[in-house]
């Protein structure tokens, strides 16, 4: 019998404001275009955090000394300051924003491409999940410093400012930055590659020990000496994921929120006027919904026509809409549009339970 070993990252929120010495050992005081640098009254010099290797790395020598003690990951969901001379398109590209980042600490090559491998197909289910997933594509990057290759998440849009090269029949990509080096697809090897507008909305990195090195992060192994540690990157622009979605999944109506991030999950209208029995319905609808579970956001505004509550219906954009009207109440049934499609259909209270 195998018994496999699910290793959980542990959650974590480390400062947004840097003390310059860490920043010296990895050079990148001097080297980092980005880096917002302050100073205070003292004249002490710290940065505003545009990423947190040089943060977690010296916190992580608190907690690895073996190779028992790896692998070993943590994360975390914190605001981002790059000093971005391309700001642009609202929250798709901004100078603060708030970005998922986690980090892997591994004993050797292996184990850090078996962790590195499990985090791409994690990534692909983040973006399933959120609506993007048939179209975004793990595309081959530069890797810098770091290794031959990174990996960036990229969503295809008209509204991009990326270009990759898609493998069609392996559903691969390459970034335009490599397409000179790398002219045919990195898996199957295909030449015919197709070029397209894209966001990115994820990437990966196999670090090595770029960080490890100048903190002198070690390990002992099962001899008792020291080794280095390697580490991997890996990261979600969770402003930009928003504003994808916003931009392939919107329509000339509106937002189309998927399910999963939808602000509320059902935007119930009453169209009752001054009608105390469609009033004390809908209400009680409302209030049925909320206390199994379901979020709702209630339009029961009095001076507003239905044609503007369902024009603010279809802009808002929420997965469902319920329709309660002095037509309904009598047929006894409720009004459903699902935004996605705009199919409607009378339902039953009872049918509610689907949700």
């Amino acid at each position: 019998m195998v018994l496999k070993i699910v290793v959980l990252s542990v959650e974590l929120f480390m400062s947004s404001l840097h003390p310059k010495e860490p920043w010296e050992k990895t050079g990148r005081w001097k080297d980092l275009d980005v880096l917002y640098k302050v100073t205070d009254s003292l004249e002490r010099e710290s940065a505003l955090g545009p990423t947190h290797e040089e943060i977690v790395v010296p916190l992580t020598k608190h907690f690895i000394s073996s190779y028992k003690d790896l692998p070993f990951s943590v994360y975390q969901f914190q605001n981002k300051f790059r000093m971005e001379l391309r700001a642009k398109s609202g929250i798709l590209r901004g100078r603060e924003f708030i970005m998922k980042d986690l980090y892997s600490f591994h004993k050797d090559e292996e184990q850090l491409k078996e962790f590195y491998e499990k985090m791409k197909d994690v990534y692909k289910k983040v973006f399933q999940s959120l609506g993007i997933g048939d179209r975004t594509y793990l595309t081959f990057a530069s890797g810098g410093s770091f290794s031959e290759f990174s990996h960036e998440f990229q969503t295809l849009s008209p509204e991009g400012e990326d270009t990759i090269y898609l493998c069609e029949k392996c559903s691969i990509a390459i970034n335009k930055e490599i397409i000179k080096e790398q002219t045919t697809c990195p898996k199957c090897g295909s030449g015919d590659l197709k070029e397209e507008r894209s966001i990115e909305v994820g990437n990966i990195f196999e670090l090595k020990t770029k960080f490890s090195d100048p903190f002198s992060l070690v390990y002992k192994d099962e001899k008792g000496e020291n080794k280095p540690v390697l580490m991997g990157c890996y990261g979600i622009g969770i402003g930009r994921v928003m504003g994808t979605v916003a931009e392939v999944l919107s329509d000339k109506d509106g937002l189309v929120w998927p399910q999963s991030i939808a602000p509320f999950k059902v935007h119930l209208v009453e169209l009752g006027g001054d009608d105390e029995e469609v009033n004390a319905f809908a209400k009680n609808i409302y209030e049925y919904l909320q206390k199994n579970g379901v979020s709702v956001l209630y339009d029961d505004r009095k001076d507003v026509r239905a044609g503007e509550k369902f024009a603010d219906s279809d802009l808002l954009g929420m997965p469902h809409r319920i329709v309660i009207s002095k037509k309904t109440l009598e047929a006894g049934k409720l009004e459903l549009k699902e935004r996605k499609t705009g199919e409607v259909k009378m339902i039953n209270q009872n049918d509610l339970n689907n949700f």
